[in-house]
């Protein structure tokens, strides 16, 4: 069983509020996780239909069935079952640590929570396994950058006799549209919808224009904007915001799109084999989304606000990522190369002469690591974990 790097802070967590909420994409180690933390926690899964029924039909009976302390599963299955948590929380606000909820997808859990247990729970979020956590397990040093960026990250594939990538991301895809799509969305034409998908695959590291998708997939550009904050707010993507001086322009201009879970990228593209990875055009898109989301990953695990962005000027300035940490930006060029170039550090060291808060610029790409050249460091993406403490 692999360790996840987010399992102190969430134990730690659990002794501060009375429930614990951890929310992710399907299939990224929620259920796992928390059995692990908490062995000695009652469990129950609201994906079974006799316990749905019970918590619909009966929340009385249900909670006389299931004891606390307890970690109930997908708990977005019964979102009315939040309301019942809240009146036994407020019965007894000064114990900690009694409800430990998981669920697979955001915006009917996030209204639950909202409506109900405001002030009661806080909130995690566990993507995917992480580099740093595949090093930890030793699972990491015999893989090739092109089998990383075709396998993923999710803990199924690093389980032994695990199915082959391209079959887990296609059946992973099928459950996706048929238990939560469906769910959320009264998508008429289901091959429009996984047209924009692979679409979405194609302009991975890239700014989308729905405007110009709306001619490709058939649908209005409204609705596609609907069906891109379903998949945001269920973890498929992430949308990776500019960089401004102004924060309020943040939320205007346009941002860049990254999937979650690399491994799914690659399978919507087609790509079969590290040969193909290889010779794929989108290769160098799809290890900047593998540097971008272990970024993300290693945020969110330490229960931080993500707070990464990127930059791109009208002067053709480009930064590709970068990391916000008190009043310090930390710029970062992601490339595939397992050589050093002197162009590399050019748009880095402006941003960092442009901006007074700016420093380290620092190059994340396949080669050997230096502390220091051409004005900037150079690592390698195997070691990333180890500078994002900054």
């Amino acid at each position: 069983m692999i360790r996840r790097n987010i399992s102190q802070k969430l134990i730690s967590l659990s002794k501060q509020v009375p429930v614990v909420t951890i929310i992710g994409p399907r299939q990224s180690g929620k259920t796992t996780l928390v059995k692990k933390c908490f062995p000695e926690y009652n469990y129950v899964n609201l994906e079974d239909p006799i316990n749905r029924m019970l918590a619909k039909e009966d929340y009385k009976g249900f909670f006389e069935t299931y004891k606390e302390p307890l970690i109930i599963d997908e708990v977005q299955r019964v979102p009315e079952l939040l309301s019942a948590i809240q009146v036994m929380v407020d019965e007894n606000r000064e114990e900690n640590g009694r409800f430990i909820l998981t669920g697979s997808h955001q915006p009917s859990l996030q209204k639950g929570i909202a409506q109900s247990l405001a002030g009661r729970t806080s909130i995690m979020t566990l993507l995917p396994l992480s580099m740093n956590e595949l090093i930890q397990e030793g699972l990491l040093e015999d893989l090739s950058t092109d089998e990383l960026l075709l396998k993923g990250f999710m803990p199924e594939l690093y389980k032994e006799g695990s199915r082959e990538p391209s079959i887990y991301y296609r059946d992973y895809l099928n459950t996706y549209v048929e238990k939560d799509l469906r769910e959320m969305l009264e998508i008429k034409n289901l091959d429009r919808f996984l047209r924009f998908l692979t679409l979405l695959a194609g302009r991975v590291g890239q700014v989308v224009n729905l405007s110009t998708l709306s001619g490709e997939v058939g649908v209005s550009s409204t609705t596609l904007s609907e069906w891109l904050s379903v998949l945001e707010a269920s973890y498929i993507i992430y949308r990776l915001r500019p960089y401004f001086s102004n924060v309020t322009k943040q939320q205007i201009k346009s941002p860049k799109l990254y999937f979650t879970e690399v491994g799914l990228a690659a399978y919507l593209l087609g790509i079969e084999t590290e040969n193909q990875v290889n010779r794929d055009p989108l290769r160098g898109n799809l290890f900047e989304n593998l540097i971008v989301t272990e970024v993300l990953k290693s945020r969110l695990n330490d229960n931080k606000d993500p707070n990464i962005y990127f930059m791109r000027t009208a002067k053709g300035v480009e930064v590709d990522l970068i990391v916000k940490k008190e009043d310090n930006l930390y710029p970062f060029e992601i490339k595939t190369s397992m050589t050093p170039n002197k162009t590399f550090a050019k748009h880095l060291l402006s941003f960092v002469e442009a901006e007074e808060n700016a420093k380290n610029p620092r190059i994340i790409y396949g080669g050997d690591s230096y502390p220091k050249f051409n004005g900037a460091e150079y690592v390698n993406f195997r070691e990333l974990d180890k500078y994002l403490e900054l």
